[in-house]
């Protein structure tokens, strides 16, 4: 009864998510070019991705190509329920030269757009090219009450007087691996596999089902009883490929804030790629491993892991 309770939301989130990617499915059906990214809404207005930045849906993101004649070719397109974008392009057209910016936001955090950001080609293979494009800001018109005030308009206490006692010497012991939640840290799947590691598995447990991680969907292709651990060691075919890259972009997004795709982006792909055709499935497969490898856009991201204490 207890894994059911706990089952529960995981596969009311995979409903919603069927519900909102069965369009871009068709829609992409027929396309070899795909740009992605993702809008934040800039809560603190300090024009960076931070903690208390979130994913914004309503979103309007157009890509602004320009032309050998001088005039401009833009798509448009809104971001999701998780602040994700997808622009699907017929052919295989040089992006190159083309940036992504934020033209329009929902009244809660609309009132001006960060930076543009240019286009960073992935891949090209098996006649589709992908682009992925750095975070996009869109801010509201003030900071909310949640972000930080200035240093200076907290009044600076005076530090506490120094303790005199000495404490009773104690057995040394281990330390803890240090606080990386909120480091940059990407780790490829066989680090996850391994005891030395075994402490940083947050949220989720080796012994979880893949149904309950990513919903109906993965369920239907994977069986109810597959554990994320099983899911770990897939190989030799693409839709194992798929799932061992998914699990490991997900145990990546429970472990550092900064990953590239959020907790419900991966689940949100992961859900569209199995809906899709195969060229889906690879495509998503090589999205991950690419996060997961830490090359994000033109920046690289190192696996942040210590080896627990014993």
């Amino acid at each position: 009864m207890e894994r059911l309770k706990d089952a529960f939301m995981p596969l009311f989130l995979s409903c919603i998510i069927l519900f909102v990617t069965e369009q871009d499915f068709w829609r992409s059906a027929s396309a070899t070019t795909l740009v992605t990214g993702t809008v934040y809404c800039d809560q603190c207005k300090d024009g960076e991705r931070s903690f208390f930045d979130y994913p914004l849906s309503g979103a309007t993101v157009a890509v602004t190509c320009g032309g050998s004649d001088g005039a401009a070719t833009v798509y448009k397109e809104e971001t999701n329920w998780f602040g994700s974008y997808s622009v699907y392009l017929d052919g295989s057209p040089d992006l190159g030269g083309c940036y992504a910016r934020v033209v329009g936001g929902p009244a809660v955090c609309g009132a001006a757009a960060g930076p543009a950001r240019g286009l960073t080609l992935l891949f090209r293979m098996f006649g589709m090219t992908m682009y992925a494009v750095e975070p996009l800001l869109s801010e509201p018109a003030k900071p909310t009450e949640v972000c930080p005030r200035a240093a200076t308009l907290w009044p600076v206490q005076p530090p506490p007087p120094p303790i005199r006692w000495v404490p009773t010497p104690l057995l040394p012991s281990p330390p803890p691996p240090a606080i990386t939640f909120f480091e940059a840290s990407a780790c490829p799947y066989y680090k996850w596999t391994m005891v030395e590691y075994k402490c940083y598995w947050r949220m989720v447990s080796p012994d979880t089902p893949v149904a309950i991680a990513f919903g109906p969907v993965a369920a239907g292709r994977y069986g109810a009883e597959t554990t994320l651990w099983e899911a770990l060691q897939g190989r030799r075919d693409v839709y194992r490929t798929l799932l061992r890259e998914g699990t490991t972009s997900l145990l990546n997004s429970y472990n550092s804030l900064s990953f590239y795709y959020p907790t419900l982006s991966v689940i949100d792909l992961m859900n569209r790629a199995l809906l899709g055709s195969q060229q889906e499935v690879v495509l998503a497969a090589l999205r991950f491993r690419r996060a997961n490898s830490g090359a994000f856009g033109g920046d690289s991201v190192a696996c942040n892991f210590t080896p627990c204490p014993t």
